[in-house]
């Protein structure tokens, strides 16, 4: 779906209405305005990053993102990223053809440029994440254990939780006429977005041998720099269209915020992107379990190659923590019960400022006062992996993720977005092809690609599905360029700190006295 940037307030656009800006969460006409409830979050709540490749053996720092136990072990001497890039977006609710992305109409056209899934039953979600994955680096210490340190800048937004009348009241000719003198409800909804830097420091080792089997613990310790964060929440609604120009709101309260430092947003964006302010500690922790039946009953082998097992199962928590901002003084909660309500007048106008937008807001409703602080939590998830070896060459993993904090009593977080994925993969030191199969909470399901090739990975987790639907609601890429120890040595496999394994002796390690 194309959308159009205004480059000075990092905000999209689509029908007039904001979206996925740092700043899109304080839009509340999402709430109230024609096209509010059109959850089109450019950047997912945060899904599994780099689908299909994150356990890989060859993941390398990639793979320390969904499970920091991953790097021990790891097959080559030292492994850098150069640069990446993960984007997942979609909603449940609006969709648009595939040719919008080559050729955008000056304004959008209802069933022609885009379409409402409007006789669905379910609740309407939109989501968001993105990240980019700057220079990062991981260190085999020895066979057992490893360091990384990580760099990312990422983004999180989720929203919805409407069901779909409610989100036809609003996305269909705002003030929807087919709800004249009807009584309607809202008991909960919401957006919420945040951007923030994350400097990872990760230690991974192996913690047990025995015979056939080898466990793997890691943990990442994260200093947090908050760049921009804001939510949005309605609790306990109801109203009334009396008419199309007329409205009463009988209960209800807004539940809204975002930092300080979007009041004086600059331009260009990069000016906003600082490090080591608005400072929070965060932290993953992760297991792994390695079946190794090869090792004949005689412990580990010596020189054993990094994916010299028959199967291995995962479980990790990532993104513990939370990080404090100073709220803009201009937000308040409000109580919205209020007679004669005009819709247009409480929609957001062309050019206005964030603060101008708040304070017109709250001479409208009732304030209630809030706290001069907030926390935004990050999108902590349970992730379980499974990987099973066919031939070395040929692997077929399954990974879920299941959100922690998507519950109702924080309105001040994004959530992750729960999935669960199959991808059969291909693999060799030089080469690797991915076919990710996933199905996310919302029933959506979609099959991808990916392949690797030397320093150089490419792919996407909906790109058939993409292909082959007329309509698109969804959507994801990611791209990476890094280099490891086996690139710059002779030998076979390209050398690195695990060699091949000689599989006809399988011999134990011999002291010598």
């Amino acid at each position: 779906m194309i959308v159009k940037t205004d480059k000075s307030k990092l905000f999209v656009s689509f029908r007039g209405t904001y979206f996925l800006s740092p700043t899109m969460i304080v839009k509340l006409n999402r709430i109230f305005s024609g096209t509010a409830i059109l959850l089109v979050l450019m950047q997912a709540a945060v899904a599994q990053t780099f689908p299909g490749y994150n356990n890989s053996n060859y993941a390398g720092i990639y793979g320390v993102f969904s499970n920091p136990a991953s790097a021990a072990g790891y097959r080559y001497k030292w492994d850098v990223n150069i640069i990446g890039a993960d984007v997942n977006v979609g909603n449940t609710y609006v969709s648009g053809p595939k040719s919008l992305l080559f050729n955008r109409p000056d304004s959008f056209v209802r069933n022609r440029d885009y379409f409402l899934d409007e006789g669905a039953n379910r609740k309407q979600m939109g989501w968001e994440m993105a990240e980019i994955v700057l220079p990062s680096v991981l260190y085999a210490i020895d066979e057992k254990q490893s360091v990384s340190f990580v760099w990312r800048m990422r983004s999180s937004s989720s929203g919805g939780n409407i069901t779909t009348p409610i989100a036809n009241f609003f996305g269909v000719d705002f003030p929807n006429p087919g709800y004249v003198n009807k009584n309607l409800s809202i008991p909960q909804a919401g957006v919420s977005s945040h951007i923030w830097h994350e400097l990872g420091f990760s230690y991974a080792r192996t913690i047990k041998e025995t015979y056939s089997g080898r466990w793997k613990a890691g943990v990442t310790l994260k200093l947090l720099s908050g760049v921009a964060a804001g939510y949005a929440s309605v609790k306990d609604a109801n109203f009334r269209l009396n008419s199309s120009s007329n409205a009463t709101i009988t209960s209800g309260t807004l539940y809204y915020g975002y930092n300080k430092e979007l009041d004086d947003w600059q331009s260009p964006a990069q000016k906003n992107l600082q490090l080591f302010q608005n400072n929070g500690i965060g932290a993953d922790i992760g297991v792994i379990y390695e079946y190794r039946p090869d090792n004949g009953g005689f412990g580990a082998s010596e020189n054993s190659d990094a994916d010299d097992y028959k199967f291995r199962i995962g479980a990790s928590i990532t993104d513990i923590g939370r990080i404090k901002y100073n709220r803009s003084p201009t937000n308040t909660n409000l109580s919205l019960v209020k007679d004669n309500v005009v819709p247009k007048d409480i929609q957001y106008r062309s050019k206005e400022s964030l603060q101008q937008y708040a304070r017109r807001l709250n001479n409208y409703f009732t304030p209630l006062g809030t706290d001069s602080t907030f926390n935004m939590m990050l999108p902590t998830a349970l992730n379980l992996m499974g990987d099973y070896n066919i031939d070395n060459r040929f692997f077929i993993s399954a990974h879920a993720v299941i959100a922690l904090t998507a519950g109702n009593r924080d309105v001040s977080k994004t959530y992750a977005l729960t999935q669960f994925n199959i991808t059969p993969r291909y693999e060799t030191y030089l080469f690797g092809a991915y076919m990710p199969f996933t199905i996310n909470r919302n029933g959506q399901a979609d099959v991808g690609a990916g392949i690797r090739i030397g320093p150089l990975l490419i792919g996407s987790s909906t790109i058939f599905t993409n292909l082959f639907q007329k309509h698109v609601d969804r959507a994801n890429a990611f791209v990476a360029l890094r280099l490891n120890s086996s690139m710059f040595e002779r030998g076979e496999g390209g050398g690195g700190l695990f060699k091949k394994r000689n599989r006809q002796l399988d011999c134990p390690v011999v002291n010598n006295y």
